[in-house]
């Protein structure tokens, strides 16, 4: 190795370890479902993004073997040259329906959704007003597309206005465009979408949602821009497929002219070879399995509701979250990750949350109850966390 990379990753290494930024990463032994086993011991899992517990759903296996078994482990090539199966067209025509939306595009990651599409419209000739906390994803796509990234106060629409108005105003940006978390996963606060499209008409904004967090969670399962109703209103609807879905890959729904456009100008879909038909048609299966019924969807919120109102009555701060995304703010860096290594000796699995992911000094637990947990599992839970809190003086 490099004598000076040596240097730099030992050094950089060791900071990140005496700063209480160091996220080890604890391989799962099985499923990732309410419960997993991590170093041979069970766990209630508390960090999946697992939402509606699909992920391990026996239908949903059974649809992939199938899938794999018919056309194979791979789709053999990229979507422009003959790796768009037919089952790709069926998951797209299925997602514009999930969405409301004329038509989508399916790519192989959330992230690349978020570094395709944005780069694809927006260039060195625009701006983009970005809320400050969305995700890296978003940021990442912004800093490609080489546009002007204007950052503007979290859900802080006085701020946005201002600086919607002064961006337009200015007269040197071909487009500006308005890009925010629909639900953003660290806190669960859900963005102020009727204000920012009611900004956006002002000012002609191109209005764009990454809902990855929201699609199976919020508006009965639609989304956060289905929960207010702004399906015609938003230009860009960004999910992913890994979350609330359980598979992987993500999507891009909209305009038909502008899915058209992302098919030949966004470098993933172009060079990246295409989503696997097992993924594909479990994908597709799960989305219809959240437009035919609420039930799961129900769950979710019924347990997240729950573990919020046990953790609230113990005296943890958990936030201000509006959804079954339930942090449990500890501050501290050092003290959040010795709070997750005892909730972890104790039986209950919630991985700790610091800097870069949140603000310095607001590190936490992350709690996200699913629909596959029970009552019985959250109870435990909660009595772990009060255990762990008095020990640690997190709780009196």
């Amino acid at each position: 190795m490099s004598h000076i990379l040596n240097n730099f990753l030992t050094e950089n290494l060791n900071e990140l370890k005496n700063q209480g930024l160091y996220n080890e990463i604890d391989p799962v032994e099985g499923p990732n479902g309410a419960k997993i086993s991590v170093k041979g011991s069970e766990l209630i899992n508390l960090s999946s993004n697992n939402y509606l517990g699909l992920a391990t759903n026996p239908e949903l296996k059974q649809i992939a073997k199938n899938a794999v078994d018919k056309y194979g482990v791979g789709a053999g090539a990229v979507r422009t040259i003959n790796g768009t199966l037919d089952l790709h067209v069926k998951l797209e025509q299925k997602l514009a329906e999930f969405k409301g939306t004329e038509a989508a595009i399916s790519y192989q990651s959330g992230f690349n959704c978020n570094m395709a599409a944005i780069s694809a419209v927006m260039d060195k000739n625009d701006a983009i007003l970005s809320d400050q906390l969305n995700h890296a994803s978003i940021i990442d796509g912004c800093r490609l597309s080489r546009a002007k990234i204007i950052a503007f106060n979290h859900s802080d629409m006085d701020d946005l206005r201002a600086k919607a108005k002064a961006a337009t105003e200015s007269g040197q940006y071909n487009k500006v465009m308005v890009i925010t978390d629909g639900v953003f996963s660290m806190d669960g606060d859900i963005a102020k979408l009727p204000e920012i499209v009611e900004i956006a008409k002002e000012f002609d904004l191109i209005t764009y949602v990454d809902d990855a967090h929201g699609s199976g969670v919020t508006g009965k399962g639609k989304g956060t821009v289905k929960h207010f109703g702004l399906e015609k209103e938003i230009d860009f609807q960004i999910g992913t497929l890994s979350k609330a879905i359980g598979v992987v890959g993500g999507y891009v729904a909209g305009k038909k002219d502008l899915i058209d456009w992302l098919k030949v100008r966004s470098r993933p879909f172009l060079f990246s070879t295409a989503l696997p038909p097992g993924d594909v048609a479990a994908i597709t299966a799960a989305v219809q399995m959240i437009i035919d019924s609420t039930e799961l969807h129900d769950k979710l919120w019924d347990n997240g509701d729950y573990l919020k109102a046990g953790l609230s009555k113990l005296g943890f701060n958990i936030g201000a979250s509006e959804t079954p995304i339930t942090p449990c703010i500890i501050g501290d860096e050092k003290l959040t990750q010795v709070f997750s290594k005892r909730l972890f000796e104790e039986g209950v699995y919630a991985k700790s949350i610091v800097f870069p992911t949140v603000p310095k000094g607001t590190g936490r637990v992350r709690n996200m109850p699913t629909a596959a947990h029970t009552k019985e599992m959250l109870d435990e839970a909660i009595a772990v966390y009060e255990k762990v809190g008095k020990e640690l003086g997190v709780i009196k």
